[in-house]
């Protein structure tokens, strides 16, 4: 184990993202579900939207591109639809209000499906269809997000790194859920390898001349400068599908920003004409499917507990001990998470020490 890396007991970094919340203006209500969507993204493993994160929200709700006084107004519903304005609030409220109201439409109508407009960062895509399997429902939700990822045969940042995710529960102690960007990797992963001072693999991304990047620090700069891009999924060109994680963000973007007569592409950016923050403007869309429309609960669970079994008992390849199927990892991070507590490296330690001085948050004694 790392001698420089601190693992924090989840109850403590829990109350503390919480306090960050409160000490900035966000009422209790909302601190309560933005920090769980926050602790849930750590207690799964994906550093890359959990804590790391915090100081971030900090910056934006200084910046005033986030409001802490979420403001949710539906602009127009059916008994299976709604469009919601979301007025640059707290992504994470909106998010969290928004498929709760999915949710409600699927148990009286089979299906529902709510857009939504001028939203910001949500958290991980993937804590909102764990709601509706919660229930006992298929969920589904999609975001977009200021420009990152260039398209098949392009070098400029155009599309958000766009993330699909999928949740199904089954009869096993965990569901399936897929939470996935639509490019190689997204912005995250380089802020965790900026904090590593690690390189990104070659292939990732791409500056302006075509070639790979991977030194973090200047991606990150090069992101905001519309110099560096992602690669979608599949790389380069079309010989290894590039053009088919191309077409999947494209079909995010439409689905986070056409239903909803939301902003898209450089209208995401968050930055003015005159080089001024402004609100990012963006856009999520969420379904949930209610099971019991189609088939029992439990029959559902079985056949989708089948279909995952039989995945992951499928024939290895040489050398390999185990296949995953989606959600697995996450669910055994998340036991050891709750025994061992999550891990802090430094550079991440000192954004915590730095919000704690900046906010007064003398009542949390770190080890670091």
């Amino acid at each position: 184990m790392n001698p420089a890396v601190w693992y924090i007991p989840v109850d403590t970094l829990r109350n503390f993202v919480k306090d960050v919340l409160l000490a900035v203006g966000v009422p209790n209500d909302d601190a309560e579900i933005c920090t769980d969507v926050i602790i849930t993204s750590d207690l799964r493993g994906i550093e890359s939207h959990g804590i790391g994160r915090l100081k971030y929200y900090y910056e934006r709700i200084k910046s005033g591109q986030h409001q802490v006084i979420t403001h949710v107004e539906v602009i127009r519903e059916s008994p299976t639809t709604a469009v919601i304005d979301g007025h640059h609030g707290m992504g994470m409220v909106v998010g969290y209000q928004s498929m709760q109201m999915a949710i409600e439409k699927a148990r009286k109508y089979g299906m529902g499906s709510v857009a939504v407009r001028n939203s910001t960062h949500f958290g991980i895509a993937g804590y909102y269809p764990l709601m509706a399997v919660k229930q006992g429902m298929i969920g589904m939700a999609f975001t977009n997000a200021r420009p990152a990822v260039a398209p098949t045969f392009g070098v400029q940042p155009m599309l958000g790194t766009n993330p699909i995710a999928f949740g199904a529960p089954t009869d096993e102690e965990f569901p399936f859920i897929y939470d996935a960007a639509t490019p190689i990797t997204q912005r995250g992963k380089i802020e965790v390898l900026a904090r590593l001072e690690k390189p990104a693999p070659e292939g990732w991304l791409i500056d302006q001349y075509n070639e790979y990047a991977i030194d973090p620090d200047k991606i990150l700069a090069g992101l905001s400068q519309g110099t560096c891009a992602f690669l979608p999924l599949g790389g380069k060109g079309e010989l290894m599908g590039g053009h088919k994680g191309y077409g999947l963000g494209t079909i995010v973007e439409i689905l986070s920003a056409a239903l909803q007569g939301g902003a898209f592409l450089y209208g995401l950016t968050g930055v003015g004409k005159d080089g001024t923050p402004q609100p990012f403007r963006v856009g999520h869309f969420f379904m949930a499917i209610d099971v019991e429309a189609f088939t029992s609960l439990e029959d559902f669970k079985r056949t989708t507990g089948n279909i995952l079994r039989e995945l992951r008992n499928s024939k290895k390849a040489p050398g390999q001990q185990r296949i995953y199927t989606a959600g697995e990892k996450e669910y055994e991070y998340e036991k050891a998470a709750y025994q061992k507590g999550i891990p802090l490296i430094p550079n991440l330690q000192k954004e915590i020490k730095y919000l704690q001085q900046e906010l007064g948050l003398k009542q949390y004694v770190f080890p670091f």
